[in-house]
């Protein structure tokens, strides 16, 4: 094992608060990290870390080995996938499908004057197959469901075989069904020994894949409780990540939450 993610006693401040608040962690290259907590704290400016778009104010984030702060950004982003949905709103709504995906060779949005082999098209062709997408590769994105549009994200970030994948609340608004349709492929994508670290953002516990390994739970911009999910999440946990009382569930390896009466 080795590590694709440190942080060492990091700090984020802005207006005079911690957003990350002296954050020490670790993410291995054969583990699946879910971070879950409230609104407000830190999730999203922990990938932002992780994805490089960020510096901390103080402390030390280390990303494949390199330092931020020391290391050329530009030569680490190609090597980390990344799905969001303000990376969503970036993608033109005409654009095709095969093209959204394959773009991620060059690392634009948008096709405009690359030039791809068709070793590119074959290896989008894949990626769309895998994600159960290859019947809508001449549709545009902009025609496509919102969880056909998650996972046309997800395809695009795992297109380059990152060595670290960062998923922003992937199943963010989707209905039921979109949603256990995504879990279910994260699940087996997760349980791949060739698939990358990931490290997956949500806010609810029901939206863990089977398959994820460790559990990173966050209140203002502090640690509440960290390590393998199947004995770090627990209702004690949660309540305090959360600030009430919450009951936990687990079957089939999937959670289930509910405040606590």
């Amino acid at each position: 094992m080795s590590a694709v993610l440190e942080f060492s006693d990091v700090v984020v401040r802005r207006d005079g608060r911690n957003i990350v608040d002296h954050l020490s962690w670790t993410v291995e290259d054969d583990q699946r990290w879910v971070v879950l907590g409230p609104n407000g704290a830190g999730k999203t400016t922990l990938l932002q870390l992780a994805d490089t778009l960020m510096h901390p104010t103080q402390g030390r984030v280390d990303v494949l080995g390199e330092t931020l702060g020391r290391a050329d950004v530009f030569e680490i982003r190609p090597r980390i996938g990344f799905a969001s949905s303000a990376m969503a709103r970036r993608i033109p709504a005409d654009e095709t499908v095969l093209n959204t995906v394959m773009t991620a060779a060059y690392s634009v949005i948008g096709r405009w004057n690359e030039s791809y082999e068709s070793l590119d098209e074959r290896r989008a062709m894949r990626v769309l197959e895998q994600w159960h997408l290859e019947h809508l590769a001449e549709r545009h994105f902009g025609t496509l469901s919102d969880g056909e549009q998650k996972r046309v994200q997800i395809a695009r970030a795992v297109m380059t075989d990152p060595e670290l994948l960062l998923l922003d609340e992937p199943s963010a608004s989707l209905d039921l069904g979109a949603r256990e349709e995504l879990l279910g492929l994260l699940s087996g994508f997760a349980q791949s020994p060739t698939t990358p670290a990931m490290v997956m953002v949500t806010h609810h516990v029901e939206e863990i894949p089977v398959g994820f390994t460790h559990v990173l739970l966050l209140r203002e911009g502090a640690i509440v409780a960290a390590g393998p999910v199947e004995q770090t999440l627990t209702a004690e946990a949660l309540s305090e990540a959360f600030g009430m009382p919450i009951a936990l569930d687990r079957a089939d390896g999937r959670y289930a939450a509910r405040a606590a009466s």
